[in-house]
């Protein structure tokens, strides 16, 4: 399948296509420059025998400014640099018989490529590797690599969203990457956004300004997916990672921010057909995970195999939300709607996967927010308790760990790690680091002072109570803060990390076999602290959960059938933030 945008390597040479309906005339800038043709649908096209891969070059529009290739392959000297002809059939790919894992197996721990090891490259990430292996993670989830402005950041400001970005390495580092990776038996997934584009870099308004519409998202420009090369431009993006890159899934950045039509078949539709035909086509497991504000269950269908229109899951921010409150008492923001009935918020996300089923939301403007849930099942939920999101849009970017004691978080994760739904770490959790992951970015002039500015009116509390404290964003040490220390865990964090790994080598043995098929059962929890659920699995078999979420000793439950997998009650009481399951009828 040849791409419609950008460089493709052809028989003889390379061929470029842009679309860029406002500009009336387009040069492709090699060595001479040379005329491209436009038709009538505003595409501006050039065959070029003889061009090799490595080939560098620019488009320019209108005599008035030389623009990178919107759809780049890569950029080796940023967003503002020439684009570079990449072949990507040329990698000699190792793990070729690899097609994936099943849904159900999934384990994902999060990660950012330039913290995630001191050197912040993709080669470097494969030396850690079988560490996730060994922990029991069985898919690699890499935060945003569209290139974006500067050499720090997110991921979440780009703005040429085929090429990976050129601080953690080249494109054949990453395909290196998810090769190892394969050849280990771990999926690899990739954070997408195709909600907005980064503020800086972005010069598609010039020349396609169809790109856009009059609404905005939080960041920027809503995109305006009703015009069919829009739709074609983030539709082939996605078969770009997964067919190039041979990523096992993606994860769409906030999904309710991409603009929809109430009536016309979405852009996010459209994506799943084409993953799903992709995969049909390879045999392949491919899986698509949202992040969508709007809880609607009607997008999710873990079960459909290959995607033909929906996803496999979501981020249950809820679950997070309803933790996080237990755990810190903290109101603040989102916080507030989770704020006077945690325990019961738990029940309910255990019990039937999101808490906001309809119900109305403050945060969300006093409106109702979500569909029914508990028809779906288990899996299509991905629980967590910590995420990039959750600790880097705090002003300190400090963990979990800092805010509560070891016990909680440790009944917390014996709680999301066993339960049927989908778990998710995020990268150091799994030993308890206490590094935090402050937002850091790379831009300057006016953009880096409003980034500056807007910071200070969002937290401006936290700026009096811990002045300089306060990691600056544009700062390089602020990076430097969030990389992982591999080698100096304490003894505490061994032991954390053994528990993670005895956990999730229980999740593989008793649990992972039962989950197709597996359906929401009922949750419970009582003023003492006391927490029970059940689903019932697809092998006919009941798990059941029982806990102490709270810092005194209580009665236990009257015992649940089945034997015990983990933990156990001690003469009939519980012991503070404990957590017990059974198996069995």
């Amino acid at each position: 399948m040849s791409a419609s945008f950008g460089a493709t390597r052809t028989r003889d040479g390379v061929s470029f296509r842009l679309w860029a309906p406002a500009a009336k005339r387009v040069d492709l800038m090699l060595d001479p420059p040379r005329v491209m043709q436009r038709d009538a649908d505003g595409w501006y096209g050039l065959e070029c025998p003889g061009l090799q891969a490595g080939a560098r070059y620019k488009f320019r529009i209108d005599d008035e400014i030389d623009v990178p290739d919107p759809a780049s392959a890569f950029q080796p000297e940023d967003v503002f640099g020439p684009s570079e002809v990449i072949d990507h059939a040329s990698f000699d790919w190792r793990a070729r018989d690899w097609r994936g894992r099943p849904w159900h197996e999934t384990v994902l721990i999060e990660t950012h490529v330039g913290t995630f090891t001191p050197q912040g490259t993709y080669g470097a990430m494969v030396d850690k590797l079988d560490h996730l292996v060994a922990t029991g993670i069985t898919a690699l989830e890499l935060m945003p690599l569209a290139d974006f402005a500067g050499a720090r950041g997110w991921g979440y400001d780009g703005v040429l969203w085929y090429a990976p970005d050129s601080a953690y390495g080249r494109p054949d580092d990453l395909k290196r990457l998810v090769d190892e990776a394969h050849l280990r038996g771990l999926m690899v997934f990739l954070d997408v956004v195709y909600n907005h584009f980064g503020p800086e870099g972005n010069y598609l308004g010039r020349y396609a300004p169809q790109f856009f519409t009059e609404a905005h998202t939080p960041w920027g420009s809503a995109i305006d997916y009703r015009v069919p090369e829009v739709r074609a431009f983030a539709v082939e993006n996605a078969l770009h990672w997964l067919r190039e890159y041979r990523f096992d899934g993606l994860r769409l950045d906030a999904a309710n921010h991409i603009l929809s039509v109430p009536g016309e078949q979405s852009m996010l539709h459209d994506l799943s057909v084409a993953a799903g035909e992709l995969a049909a086509a390879t045999g392949r497991h491919i899986h698509l995970v949202l992040e969508n504000g709007d809880n609607r269950a009607s997008l999710l269908d873990p079960g459909e195999e290959p995607p033909r229109g929906k996803y496999r899951g979501q981020w249950n921010d809820d679950y997070h939300h309803a933790w996080h409150v237990m755990l810190t008492k903290e109101a603040a923001g989102y916080y507030g709607d989770y704020h006077h009935a945690q325990h019961r918020d738990l029940v309910r996300a255990l019990a039937s996967g999101f808490v906001y089923q309809g119900e109305i939301s403050a945060f969300w403007g006093n409106k109702p927010r979500g569909e029914p849930s508990g028809q779906l099942p288990p899996t299509t939920f991905v629980n967590f308790l910590q995420n990039h999101d959750q600790i880097g849009n705090r002003p300190l970017g400090d963990r979990l760990e800092s805010l509560a004691s070891s016990a909680q978080i440790e009944a917390a994760l014996a709680i999301t790690l066993l339960t049927p739904m989908i778990p998710m770490l995020f990268m150091g959790e799994e030993w308890g680091t206490r590094s935090p992951f402050p937002y850091f970015c790379d831009f300057h002039g006016d953009l880096a002072h409003a980034v500056r500015r807007g910071r200070h009116q969002e937290y401006a509390w936290a700026y009096a109570k811990y002045g300089d404290d306060v990691p600056d964003p544009l700062d390089p040490d602020t990076q430097r803060s969030a990389v992982l220390d591999w080698d100096s865990r304490s003894t505490a964090e061994e032991a954390r990390l053994s528990l993670v790994r005895r956990l999730l080598q229980l999740r593989h043995k008793e649990i992972v076999p039962r989950l197709n098929g597996a359906r929401f059962g009922e949750a419970a929890s009582s003023e003492d602290g006391s927490l029970t659920a059940h689903w019932r699995m697809g092998d006919g078999t009941t798990l059941h959960l029982i806990a102490n979420l709270s810092d005194q000793h209580i009665a236990a439950p009257d015992e649940s059938p089945g034997t015990p997998i983990w933990g156990g009650a001690a003469s009939g009481r519980l012991p503070p933030w404990s957590v017990v399951w059974r198996l069995g009828g």
